[in-house]
């Protein structure tokens, strides 16, 4: 069985150079090689499966560089389905978090939510706590959070480039509808779930509409997407940072932990610490050629 190797790095910082790609070569013997983007991503393809004593050579060939590296059992290949996350993936920040900062508790909920994305919360008992936390407030609150929402490097190319390709684009998170509806539109996204925050008589309730979407759903919500597409998992691509993401991830045929916590980088098979969402078509043997680079419309 033939593997690949995937590096990329930040492409506003291209360090995969010609040293680094020589002394690579000595390690790997590849039986080809594709530039992906020049500096910034480059693919091995080798005869057989990576063995340990290869990624231990390649670790210490890439010592203390910001450069991912990922092993792909195959060559790598177009997914037709890609599910994300939002909060601190598709976007930057929690965006809980900077709703309680415009009350002035940011810091107070920020800790809460940090231990719930580490798994050493049961994240809907959390989410249920911060929310209360914002009872009485009034909704145009969210217009405001709306308004200040910051997407994250990549993440436009990401999705309009697979768009442009044939996939689905779902976008799955533990926020709110009042968010993910807002950054579905802005990217293109084919759908997105979120937790729906009640609203009565133009105030936050400081509750969650039932079922709330954690870990579970959003696994639940990868076979759906899956059962819709008539494909199987290992055709899909999921990218978060939570530990209310690991189940998805392990589910999906190439699941990536994006500048994810400590416990989640650890059990995700795939991992992007350095480059941006852009990342995530190279694993999929797109060329930086290949981009759509079309601006996104905004809804």
């Amino acid at each position: 069985m033939s593997a690949a190797l995937i590096l990329t790095c930040d492409p506003c910082r291209p360090i995969i150079d010609a040293g680094v790609l020589a002394a690579l070569r000595d390690v790997l013997s590849p039986v080809s090689e594709v530039c992906l983007a020049p500096a910034i991503s480059h693919q091995f393809d080798l005869a057989g499966p990576a063995a340990a004593a290869l990624r231990q050579g390649v670790a210490a060939c890439l010592g203390e560089r910001p450069i991912d590296h990922n092993w792909l059992p195959h060559a790598p290949q177009r997914q037709r389905l890609l599910i994300a996350d939002m909060d601190s993936t598709i976007i930057v920040g929690e965006s809980l978090d900077d709703l309680a900062a415009m009350i002035g508790i940011g810091d107070e909920i920020a800790a809460v939510t940090a231990r719930a994305m580490r798994g050493e919360l049961d994240f809907e008992a959390a989410l249920q706590a911060r929310v209360a936390r914002l009872s009485g407030q009034p909704a145009t609150l969210l217009d405001d959070l709306r308004a200040t929402i910051r997407l994250t490097a990549g993440a436009e190319t990401l999705v309009k480039t697979m768009r442009a390709n044939g996939s689905h684009c779902a976008l799955v998170s533990g926020g709110f509808t009042a968010i993910t509806e807002h950054v579905a539109g802005m990217l293109g996204f084919d759908s997105h779930r979120g937790n729906t925050l009640d609203i009565v008589d133009g105030r936050i309730a400081g509750t969650v509409s039932l079922p709330i979407l954690g870990q579970d759903a959003k696994q639940q919500a990868l076979m759906a997407l899956c059962g819709q597409l008539q494909c199987t998992a290992a055709a899909a691509l999921a990218v978060g940072d939570g530990a209310n993401d690991l189940a998805m991830l392990s589910g999906a045929g190439l699941g990536v932990a994006f500048r994810a916590k400590p416990a989640v980088r650890a059990a995700a098979k795939y991992r992007i610490d350095h480059g941006d969402l852009t990342a995530l078509l190279y694993l999929q043997g797109y060329k930086l050629s290949e981009f759509a680079t079309e601006a996104a419309e905004v809804n």
